[in-house]
């Protein structure tokens, strides 16, 4: 069913065919989207509809976009459902976490390899028996900008979720003995962070067959916390941000090189 009554828009996101770039940074809030923007030639804003702002411009002369998600699962996958559909294949959403790794530290950069599906909206995509796992090539992008920045960064599993407070009070909901011991399970299983939107879109650019790739901000560490070791909060995504702007070059160099660009 098609619900932009001619408009040859997309109902949510309000953007239409060859008004994003085949490259997209996906963001959260829709307040970081003009943020972001600064960083591309002669950005102009697209779309401001609901949660999802649109900005375009380009990136070593390429066109690139950037599209914000709001908070979760289902709000992200429709927005990556809808830029597919005008033209967009390849995104890398760049948002905040909370470590869980004890070597995870306030202001380091969480590369997402993986995620643990522990929210709704991919159960609605593929079976849970499906990983949700970050595409190769952007994960390479993503490591060699953090490298190339000389950032302090990790590569690996996070875990999404649905809810916030579920994970920072788990004790006062009726299914803490689910939250908590899952939680410490994870823990003893090397998962870096935890967020709410890389498991719905791996899994939904799994099955519309583009790249997608995360890049976050470790806001801090409340597994740190609880042991009375430094943790230290930081808020400010500037260096996420460029995380994401150097693995969208990276990225295209490589298309450059192989010829799809």
């Amino acid at each position: 069913m098609i619900y932009s009554q001619g408009s040859a828009k997309e109902y949510h996101i309000d953007v239409a065919k060859g008004e994003v770039g085949k490259y997209v940074i996906m963001p959260g809030d829709p307040k970081r989207c003009e943020k972001i923007a600064k960083y591309l030639d002669n950005a102009e804003l697209v779309a401001d509809k609901r949660e999802y702002v649109t900005y375009t411009g380009y990136l070593d002369g390429v066109k690139v976009s950037v599209t914000s998600t709001g908070i979760g699962g289902p709000s992200a996958a429709i927005a990556l459902e809808e830029l597919v559909k005008c033209g967009a294949d390849t995104f890398i959403r760049v948002g905040t976490c909370g470590g869980m790794d004890l070597d995870v530290k306030g202001g380091d950069i969480v590369i997402a390899t993986g995620s643990i599906r522990a929210e709704g909206t991919s159960r609605e995509y593929a079976p849970i028996e499906f990983p949700a796992v970050a595409n190769l090539d952007v994960i390479n992008a993503l490591v060699e900008g953090a490298k190339e920045l000389k950032l302090p960064y990790h590569a690996g599993v996070v875990q999404a979720k649905d809810s916030f407070y579920g994970q920072h009070s788990p004790e006062t909901k009726p299914v803490s003995y689910e939250l908590q011991n899952k939680w410490d399970a994870w823990c003893k299983m090397g998962c870096l962070a935890s967020e709410m939107e890389g498991a719905a879109l791996f899994i939904v650019g799994s099955y519309l067959r583009v790249r997608v790739g995360a890049a976050f901000l470790v806001v801090a560490n409340q597994e740190r916390e609880k042991r009375g070791m430094e943790n230290s909060q930081v808020h400010d995504t500037e260096s996420a941000i460029k995380v994401g702007i150097e693995g969208i070059r990276n990225l295209i160099k490589l298309d450059k090189a192989n010829g799809v660009i």
